[in-house]
């Protein structure tokens, strides 16, 4: 049994979280937007950011979960360190950097909850260095599970990598833009999280067909990662755990607001998978964390619980 394992069996881990917390500005509208002009519709601020999102619903889920992250000391980084602190998130690990401003995620959605276009300015986040890192070199003694956003720069996220041992990590590869950042580290990676585009970018090729899917999959599998989660939207969730693989039909649950959809899924998998689910049954239950998230006005759901995602998925059995 790991060093990992043995705290997971005796209660006394946590879950560390490390990457961004944003504040998500989000623009709703039931008009098509019109390029170069504005349209009538509703504009909301909430707490948001992959790490800090995913930490906030384990919180919800009941786990011990830490984040680290950067936040600026302004009024949007006050915010999200006293509300995801009230969600139960450890946050004694989140710097707080005089004159650099909060992350900031700003997006605009159609009348279908998905987004038309948005914009990041994440420029905080490259204060989380191996220096700032070094800082704090019990940072995974106590770890059960390591969630990394690929936000990170790659300089971190080799010294998280590199220190990690025996503690499962769960990447959440975050965008087309980002996620080749993973690229030097797979063989570490015990479960990814990753979209259509993103699994594209990864292995290099187009996912037209099912067939590619299952391609891009293997292909990861020969890179080294353990479990691959790949998220296709309304097709579902295919898995493959190298031995067995499938697909996992989405929920078909009314859609208030898309983002923060995907950081339910991986919330979802580490839960059920540190609870002794293997992945089948861990998808099963991050599918129904997705669900359930779908129908919150922000990208984490107040109500999000293991009961009520097990009832939710009962509901469509």
């Amino acid at each position: 049994m790991t060093h990992a394992e043995q705290r997971l069996a005796a209660g006394t881990g946590y879950v560390l979280a490390v990457g961004a917390a944003n504040m998500d500005i989000t623009g709703s509208t039931t008009h098509a937007p019109t390029p170069g002009d504005s349209c009538p519709g509703q504009v909301h601020c909430a707490a948001g950011g992959v790490a800090r999102n995913v930490a906030e619903n384990l919180a919800r889920l009941g786990l011990d979960v830490r984040l680290l992250s950067a936040l600026g000391d302004d009024l949007y980084g006050r915010s999200l360190l006293e509300h995801t602190r009230n969600a139960g998130v450890d946050m004694r690990w989140c710097r707080v950097w005089s004159g650099l401003p909060t992350s900031t995620y700003m997006s605009l959605h159609g009348a279908d909850g998905d987004a038309v276009a948005a914009v990041s300015d994440m420029t905080i986040l490259e204060h989380i260095t191996p220096d700032h890192l070094s800082q704090h070199p019990d940072l995974l003694w106590g770890a059960t599970a390591l969630l990394v956003d690929c936000n990170l720069a790659q300089a971190a996220l080799g010294w998280l990598f590199a220190r990690a041992g025996d503690v499962p990590v769960y990447i959440d590869s975050v965008s087309v833009a980002k996620c080749r950042q993973v690229l030097p580290w797979l063989d570490r990676v015990h479960t990814l999280k990753a979209n259509r585009l993103e699994a594209q970018v990864l292995w290099g090729q187009p996912l037209h067909h099912d067939a590619d899917t299952q391609a891009a999959a293997r292909w990861l599998h020969t890179q080294g990662v353990r479990n691959v989660v790949l998220s296709l939207g309304g097709r579902g969730v295919y898995w493959s755990d190298g031995r067995q693989s499938g697909w996992q039909a989405a929920l078909p649950v009314p859609v208030v607001n898309a983002t923060g959809a995907g950081d339910a899924l991986i919330a979802g998998l580490v839960c059920a998978s540190l609870r002794g689910a293997g992945l089948p049954e861990a998808v099963q239950f991050a599918i129904g964390c997705a669900a359930l998230t779908l129908a919150a006005a922000h990208a984490n759901h107040p109500g999000l619980s293991v009961a009520a995602v097990e009832q939710l998925i009962d509901s469509f059995e």
